[in-house]
C-alpha cells in the first residue's frame, strides 16, 4: 500500500536547494524560541547529564544536520521519480511522509523546550519515526539517503538521552524560570 503524498510535498525536495532550504527554515523558525530559553536563567540553573556539549555547539550541529536531512530528502524523491519496483515505489512514498512528519514533530519538539517531559515525549517519537524513515529509504536508494541520515538518527538518538537527563535530573520542578 502506497502513501499518497500531495505534488506540492514531491516538488520541495525535487530542487536541491528547496530540499535543502524547508528543513533549514523550519529549523531557523522553531529553533529561534530555544535560543532563548537556551540564554536564560532556567537554562542555566538545570542539572543536565555527563557528556552534555556547551550550548554554542548545538546551532553548528543542527544547520549541518538540516543540510544533510534536506539533501536526503531529495535523493528519495528522485528515487521515486525513476522508481519502477512497486515495493520500493511504496517504502519511499512512506518514507517521504515520514520525512515530514518528523519535520512537525521537530518543530514541536523545539516549542516545547521548556516542557522537559512533553520535549522528552517528542524526542522519542522523532527518534523512532527517523530511524524507521531511515530504514525505509535505505533499500531504494541503495544506502545513499541513509547516508545522510545517519549522522542524523545517531544526534537524535543523543538528544534523547540530554532530554531524559535534563528530564530526571530536574524532575522535582525546582528550577527557577
Amino acid at each position: 500500500m502506497s502513501v499518497y503524498i500531495p505534488n506540492i510535498l514531491l516538488a520541495v525536495p525535487r530542487n536541491p536547494i528547496t530540499a535543502v532550504g524547508l528543513p533549514i527554515a523550519l529549523g531557523f523558525l522553531s529553533g529561534s524560541p530555544s535560543s532563548k530559553v537556551a540564554n536564560s536563567n532556567w537554562y542555566h540553573n538545570l542539572h543536565a547529564p555527563p557528556g552534555q556539549p556547551p550550548r554554542e555547539v548545538f546551532p553548528f550541529a543542527w544547520s549541518l544536520l538540516y543540510l544533510s536531512m534536506g539533501y536526503a530528502s531529495h535523493v528519495a524523491v528522485k528515487a521515486l521519480d525513476s522508481s519502477v519496483v512497486e515495493g520500493h515505489r511504496n517504502a519511499l512514498s512512506t518514507g517521504l511522509a515520514l520525512y515530514y512528519a518528523q519535520l512537525v514533530e521537530l518543530v514541536a519538539h523545539q516549542l516545547r523546550t521548556l516542557q522537559t517531559g512533553l520535549a522528552l515525549v517528542d524526542s522519542v517519537l522523532l527518534t523512532g519515526t527517523t530511524w524507521y524513515m531511515t530504514k525505509l529509504l535505505d533499500r531504494p536508494t541503495n544506502g545513499e539517503a541513509s547516508y545522510y541520515l545517519f549522522p542524523y538518527c545517531a544526534w537524535l538518538a543523543y538528544a534523547t538521552y540530554l532530554n531524559a537527563g535534563i528530564w530526571w535530573l530536574n524532575r522535582d520542578g525546582k528550577v527557577e524560570k
